[in-house]
């Protein structure tokens, strides 16, 4: 039985998402972000990076789109899809306390600055905003794995990848004064590299959230931007314009992809 990958390392995640062990990150991935962005109201929301990750999918808010450092593949049949392209995460081009929601899926454990990229999440989201944050566990099955790939360079995950614990995730977050919720593991499965593997497992899901609840490959963290001195009355997205954020170039603000 072999379960562990032995072939070249596979650099960009977008492409290791098409793979089995992707494909049930990328299934999780989707259902606890469903859950989370659907109740969570206002005007603007942006993905940062990753479109093979759908995270806005369920989200109820007028304005979405992704913000990526490239051109995404076209939008499929009756899909819409918004892009702006930016040259990096590190200096986003929108106006300060303008975006409602951003997330950001495993976007800063592949940033060169991935303080900096929080830094500026904190900059454009409004006061109340919220940041959703999706990464690998270092202190996982899957962490193990990539690590002694790094001595065997035979990697799992993509080697370019280095990754951040939820609770040094919680106190990057909570320095910039951000409220951070308790937050989602999963994926609990050994580094099976086929479908049949991996299904095998799937028990695990259920033993894991139970038993070893910290040691899921795969996180998602919530939290919500915190302005000391200042309270909302009533819900303020009721009195808020619905218009897109200021700081976009009109000629790269949004890009609509039809077929």
């Amino acid at each position: 039985m072999q379960t562990f990958s032995s072939e070249k390392p596979i650099i960009s995640l977008g492409s290791w998402l098409e793979t089995a062990a992707g494909n049930y990150v990328r299934n999780w991935e989707h259902a606890r972000l469903d859950e989370l962005t659907v109740d969570i109201f206002g005007f603007n929301a942006t993905q940062l990076g990753l479109p093979q990750i759908q995270a806005l999918r369920a989200s109820r808010m007028p304005h979405t789109w992704l913000t990526d450092t490239n051109l995404p593949a076209p939008a499929q049949a009756g899909e819409e899809r918004r892009v702006v392209v930016i040259e990096d995460f590190e200096d986003l081009p929108f106006a300060s306390s303008s975006i409602d929601l951003i997330v950001l899926p495993h976007v800063l454990e592949f940033a060169k600055e991935p303080h900096q990229v929080l830094r500026e999440v904190e900059r454009v989201l409004i006061p109340e905003g919220q940041v959703i944050i999706s990464g690998f566990n270092p202190y996982s099955l899957w962490g193990a794995r990539q690590l002694a790939g790094r001595l065997s360079e035979s990697y799992f995950l993509p080697e370019e990848g280095e990754f951040i614990s939820p609770m040094r995730l919680k106190d990057w977050l909570k320095l910039l004064n951000m409220e951070v919720g308790d937050g989602h593991l999963g994926c609990y499965a050994p580094p099976c590299e086929t479908e049949k593997w991996l299904h095998r497992f799937s028990f695990m899901e259920n033993a894991g959230d139970k038993w070893w609840p910290f040691l899921g490959a795969v996180y998602v963290v919530q939290a919500i931007k915190r302005v000391r001195g200042m309270r909302l009355i009533g819900p303020a997205w009721k009195t808020q314009k619905a218009t897109a954020p200021q700081g976009v170039p009109a000629t790269n603000k949004t890009s609509i992809n039809r077929k």
